[in-house]
């Protein structure tokens, strides 16, 4: 079996809603304008200019949800609210939301409808389209580095534009099917905003388009909560940790444990493409980067350990392999317990000084919404010290320390180019790609994540 990342074999055709080139599909960017131009050139481009939002027309808002019709029909999508009768049809609120897939923002925009609604999402999301993303009402940031200009534009939008504020607090789409760390400063944007809070957790996204299976769409019934969490008042009287602990607990979930409980049977064929990137570690043999999903197994190419993941998200082991002190005791019928045990894993390495990561890498850059620039390749390493990236035939070096950041923009078959790694700065952002690693994405991710908890 080989490795199949860069061929969708199901994208899935309710999501292609309209044939004009504006669509919800059109609109999920699954591709993004990319040249190639040589890294002197690159920095010598203008860097984007800092715009603030715009409120989204009622035009915009009528035509996102008419489009997402056709998604929401094909899941049988049902909304529960909760509280909301406390808010207010014209009241500005900051509305977080847990993140699984696109189809988060389809049911954001529809359960807020008409109420207009600006929305924090990647930078990245405006090459190539940067006055129609601003159009609807989008707010740009780079993921997992302090943007202080983001939230001043949050605030812009609620106080001066009167438009409620959509975020994902996690920043990037869940890896495993649990919850993301959330920001520490997650508390005092509460209270520096001061308007009510709405949550809304999705059941059912998770599994119907999970990031690490390329793409590929099964059949899954969605529904949604939506809840007015805080007011104003309750923001004003508790301590930022007390707010933080809050959030926490809304979010604080396991969708494959909700699958299970809930006796949800996918039964495509190719539920377990890919799974590889989530699990790359083996938990018999401890080899990592020779795991390969396929179909509905998932299996060690260095000890021949094999796994079937059930039709109820339970994986099965169908073959023992061949054991060693590396590998787990415990055989692991629970994608979570076998991802957090590869984080304790990185852990270890970590307190043992030894955690590296390294690869070598094609390198793109963003320095403005005009293209993601091809500018050649390079070099990445990951360690206890940080990141280093060197390349461009030795033009380019950049390092970035384990606290710059509490996690990191990691991806899977982003924007259809690959599996990938984003470091950077405001200013700057470098996208590497790695070639014949094995699969160090997610490693990376947890990586990152562990070394600032340790120095933190």
């Amino acid at each position: 079996m080989k490795k199949e990342y860069h061929k969708s074999k199901n994208i899935g055709t309710d999501n292609f809603f309209a044939k004009s080139d504006f669509s919800m599909y059109n609109l999920n960017t699954m591709k993004t304008t990319v040249k190639e131009l040589s890294y002197d050139k690159v920095k010598t481009l203008p860097l984007r200019k800092l715009e603030k939002p715009v409120k989204p027309a009622m035009f915009w808002r009528w035509l996102i949800k008419t489009l997402a019709k056709g998604d929401l029909k094909a899941t049988h999508f049902k909304a529960n609210f909760i509280g909301m009768e406390k808010l207010s049809k014209k009241e500005p609120c900051l509305v977080l939301m847990n993140h699984s897939c696109f189809m988060d923002l389809e049911i954001a925009e529809t359960v807020l409808y008409p109420r207009p609604l600006n929305i924090v999402c990647t930078s990245d999301g405006f090459v190539g389209k940067n006055w129609l993303m601003r159009s609807i009402g989008c707010i740009p940031t780079n993921k997992f580095i302090a943007d202080f200009v983001m939230v001043k534009n949050m605030k812009y939008a609620l106080d001066t534009l009167k438009s409620s504020v959509l975020m994902y607090p996690e920043a990037s789409y869940s890896f495993d099917g649990t919850a993301t760390p959330l920001p520490e400063t997650l508390g005092r944007c509460l209270k520096l905003l001061n308007v009510p809070v709405v949550m809304i957790r999705t059941y059912g996204a998770f599994a119907r388009n999970p990031l690490y299976n390329n793409l590929q769409v099964r059949k899954v019934d969605v529904s949604a909560d939506v809840k007015y969490l805080l007011s104003p008042e309750d923001i004003q009287q508790k301590s930022v940790d007390e707010l933080n602990a809050i959030l926490k607990e809304e979010f604080t979930f396991d969708n494959w444990k909700w699958q299970q409980e809930n006796k949800v049977v996918i039964n495509e064929p190719f539920r377990a493409d890919c799974l590889n990137r989530v699990l790359y570690k083996c938990c018999v043999c401890g080899d990592e980067g020779n795991m390969e999903g396929y179909e509905t197994e998932l299996k060690c190419m260095h000890c021949g350990a094999k796994w079937i993941l059930g039709e109820t998200g339970f994986l099965e082991m169908k073959s023992n392999g061949h054991a060693t002190e590396k590998g787990s005791t415990t055989p692991f019928t629970h994608v979570p317990d076998w991802y957090n045990w590869q984080r304790e894993q990185v852990r270890k390495e970590i307190d043992e000084g030894i955690y590296r990561i390294e690869a070598d890498v094609d390198i793109y850059m963003m320095v403005d919404t005009k293209a993601i620039y091809k500018v050649g390749s390079g070099h990445l390493t990951h360690s206890n010290d940080g990141f280093v990236l060197d390349g461009c035939e030795g033009k380019l070096h950049y390092e970035q320390k384990p606290k710059a950041s509490y996690s990191l923009y990691s991806d899977y078959y982003w924007y259809e180019i690959g599996d990938m790694i984003c470091i950077g700065d405001m200013k700057t952002l470098y996208y590497c790609f790695p070639n014949g690693a094995g699969d160090i994405v997610t490693k990376a991710r947890i990586g990152t994540e562990e070394l600032f908890k340790k120095l933190k």
